[in-house]
């Protein structure tokens, strides 16, 4: 008698874990429905019962990536310090993600997947961390720190961020630990510079 099938969310959280895994290690190329079963343990058909196709598979890596950075750029909890140096720490956090997560970070905020268009449902999530940075922006406002509107500066400081990650991962930023670090720090303290409140 065969084996039943056994395709559950046990299943379909292995599928994944065995994706992020390709995807951290072998880059978006290797991420296939083949290799994920392979490395998952299972069968191609089981891939397409529990996430419909590939694009499946890379449709919840993409939220599984925005829920990890957005858990990261809320620890630690907001109002430890002046809102100016909580800012610059979750940016800071930001950094670590993208270097930590390089490859997640271009399914995230890149065209890892070309094949892979994005939703209201995707767009929402990227919303979702662009809206952690307008609210520290706004707290900086509020205590004086920095003018503006939050909005053009919350993405202002997004498109930096991901910028300046991007090339750090790729070595493009620096040849020493110390000037990459005086590039962030000149970038970074020009941009809030420029949204100082008069």
């Amino acid at each position: 008698m065969p084996r039943p099938k056994q395709r559950d969310s046990a299943l379909k959280a292995q599928l994944l874990l065995a994706a992020k895994e390709l995807l951290a290690t072998e880059g978006s190329t290797a991420v296939t429905a083949r290799a994920v079963a392979r490395a998952a343990g299972t069968s191609v058909p089981a891939v397409y019962e529990l996430f419909g196709a590939k694009e499946g598979v890379v449709r919840e890596l993409f939220f599984d990536g925005f829920g990890s950075l957005g858990q990261a750029l809320e620890t630690p909890q907001k109002g430890v310090g002046r809102p100016i140096d909580d800012l610059f720490e979750m940016l800071m956090r930001f950094r670590r993600f993208s270097l930590d997560n390089a490859e997640m970070t271009k399914l995230m905020f890149g065209r890892a997947f070309v094949e892979f268009e994005l939703s209201s449902d995707e767009l929402a999530a990227g919303t979702t961390v662009r809206n952690q940075f307008i609210s520290r922006v706004e707290d900086c406002i509020a205590d004086g720190s920095l003018g503006g509107n939050p909005v053009d500066i919350g993405h202002a400081l997004l498109a930096l961020v991901q910028g300046l990650a991007a090339q750090e991962s790729a070595g493009w930023l620096g040849s020493s630990a110390e000037s990459v670090e005086r590039r962030w720090r000149v970038a970074v303290g020009a941009l809030l510079a420029g949204f100082r409140a008069d």
